[in-house]
């Protein structure tokens, strides 16, 4: 069941998404554009509570009940970037809007952006090892609260490869940005 509110809740933000951005840019129909655009993180709360459910009413915490927490810790400090990404490049091509912002692709630009999303993937993981916790301790039994345990120590292994080739990378190597290159 977990499984499928997963797929579900992945599907059901591009898709509401999607139809949020045409009735905002095409049908010009702002204030449902922005309803369907809340509906996104209502499908983050529609998955939490059935994980919760399923848990209280003695299920095993497995795999994909961990993978639900990290969902919804990514998914909160994601979410609005990738809302965002959508946002300008949909208005760039239905509304005539500015061509969409880019990473920045070298220099010390390149750097502090890098340093951001880390930092965000940190809070993404720290917000999903808080749910992982509160599962747990809700569950309170170690056999059947194993799968969320599993998770947790995946957790710092997640931001250190993404230090890794994300900002330790750009500090040590940040290259020039484009304008640099071209002088």
């Amino acid at each position: 069941m977990i499984v499928g509110l997963i797929v579900a809740s992945e599907i059901g933000f591009w898709v509401l998404l999607g139809l949020g951005l045409f009735t905002r840019y095409v049908l010009r129909l702002r204030r449902l554009s922005v309803a369907l655009l809340i509906g996104s993180p209502v499908l983050d709360v529609v998955l939490l509570f059935a994980t919760v459910i399923d848990l209280r009413r003695g299920g095993t915490a497995g795999p994909f009940h961990g993978l639900a927490a990290v969902y919804l810790g990514f998914s909160v400090m994601f979410g609005h970037s990738m809302i965002r990404w959508a946002d300008q490049r949909f208005a760039h091509r239905f509304a005539g809007g500015p061509p969409p912002w880019k990473p920045p692709s070298g220099g010390w630009a390149r750097t502090r952006h890098e340093w951001r999303e880390w930092f965000k993937a940190v809070a993404a993981c720290a917000i999903s090892a808080a749910l992982l916790g509160a599962g747990i301790l809700m569950v309170g039994d170690a056999t059947r609260s194993a799968g969320l345990l599993a998770w947790l120590t995946r957790m710092p292994l997640v931001v250190g490869i993404w230090f890794v080739v994300g900002p330790g990378w750009a500090t040590l190597f940040p290259g020039r940005a484009k304008e640099d290159a071209v002088r």
